[in-house]
């Protein structure tokens, strides 16, 4: 590695550990080495609908597409990609992200690699719009990888042998329908996420236990509204083969999700009830761990440093999506080798992928040793 290149590679360990700024270590932390003179980085965007494989239903709603927004970032003759994928309980819009990625000028930075400086600036443009945030955020990241040669994982100190498995989504549905996505998947993954939250619990466990005997996950989604039930729920679903619930009851019930988890044989994860960073903790003690998704979250800086601070707390971390194309997923798939549980299938659930990325052998989660986020282009 020439000198030049080693700069880079310092600067960018400095920033993605969170070395640079920070008080007893600033003074030993390389500065950011420029690179292309005068270039600026330009972002572009385009409307994209994902298509679902199958419909998707979850306690609260049903759907068969996924309203999206691709990003990219060109500088110096290297491009980063980006997107923002917008479920309706986010409460974003394809307008709502075009709107808010005409706000930002990144124009007025000439360094992609200061990412703090530059993020900081994003997140200040409005409160909320973090699907938009997270696309600038992935593509920003996707394009300093690549300017740098190295993907995520890597900048992070992170063993990719070390990533999980990941789940894969069973929804809400008839037995018939139930039956059939079990079949499909059985024998690909490890381990299955299964949507429950209504009347049917019950039915939908040992619909999937007619087919298969995999450790499954299950996701609440909010659903639950009686604790005493749910808990005992959650006692019947421990001697099924289940080893973990996410969100149990709804978000403003704090109490009572603390309830659960003191009393709870499996360790309970919060989802709806954090996004970011500053949500981590209001939640300490009412839950197990958490479960981290970009679109939440902003993007990959923020993830990352909440993944620092639950660890610091004792916490468990799970790292999720939303229906994404490989772009998102495999940006999350960056963080995996740190993690608990991971939930990366978003890309697996529609038909229409744009990229390829993070790929899924044998139940488990590959990593490409490729710049960035890991990803390319599909022609």
């Amino acid at each position: 590695m020439d000198r030049r290149s080693f700069l880079r590679h310092s600067a960018l360990i400095a920033a993605g550990t969170g070395l640079i700024g920070v008080p007893g270590c600033s003074s030993a932390a390389p500065k950011p080495y420029k690179v292309g003179g005068k270039a600026r980085m330009q972002l572009s965007w385009e409307p994209y609908e994902l298509q679902l494989r199958h419909t998707f239903t979850v306690a609260t709603y049903s759907r068969t597409t996924t309203p999206d927004v691709q990003v990219r970032i060109d500088y110096d003759g290297f491009t980063g990609y980006g997107e923002a994928s917008m479920p309706p309980y986010l409460g974003q819009t394809v307008e709502s992200v075009c709107s808010f990625l005409e706000k930002v000028d990144l124009g007025r930075f000439s360094d992609p690699f200061q990412l703090e400086d530059i993020l900081a600036y994003v997140d200040s443009l409005s409160p909320g719009d973090t699907a938009a945030k997270a696309a600038v955020d992935i593509a920003l990241h996707d394009l300093v990888g690549k300017l740098i040669g190295q993907p995520w994982f890597r900048l992070w100190g992170l063993d990719p042998a070390k990533a999980p498995d990941t789940t894969f989504t069973i929804g809400i549905d008839t037995p018939d329908v139930v039956r059939e996505k079990t079949r499909e998947c059985a024998d690909r993954f490890n381990i299955l996420k299964v949507k429950v939250g209504l009347e049917n619990d019950e039915e939908m466990i040992r619909t999937i236990r007619e087919i298969t005997d995999l450790p499954l996950a299950v996701d609440a989604n909010q659903g639950w509204t009686d604790r005493e039930k749910a808990l005992d729920e959650i006692h019947w679903l421990a001697e099924q083969g289940v080893v973990m619930v996410e969100q149990p009851m709804p978000k403003e019930r704090m109490d009572d999700n603390a309830w659960i988890t003191e009393r709870s044989p499996l360790p309970i994860f919060a989802d709806e009830s954090i996004q970011r960073l500053a949500d981590i903790p209001a939640i300490k003690g009412a839950y197990s761990g958490i479960n981290i998704k970009l679109m939440k979250c902003t993007g990959m800086r923020e993830a990352w440093k909440m993944l620092t601070y639950a660890r610091a707390e004792g916490m468990r971390v799970m790292v999720g999506c939303m229906t994404e194309t490989s772009c998102a997923v495999s940006a999350a798939a960056q963080l995996s080798p740190a993690v608990d549980f991971a939930d990366l299938d978003g890309n697996l659930l529609i038909s229409n992928d744009l990229f390829t990325g993070m790929i899924v052998e044998k139940g488990r989660i590959t990593l490409p040793d490729r710049p960035g986020i890991g990803i390319q282009r599909l022609a």
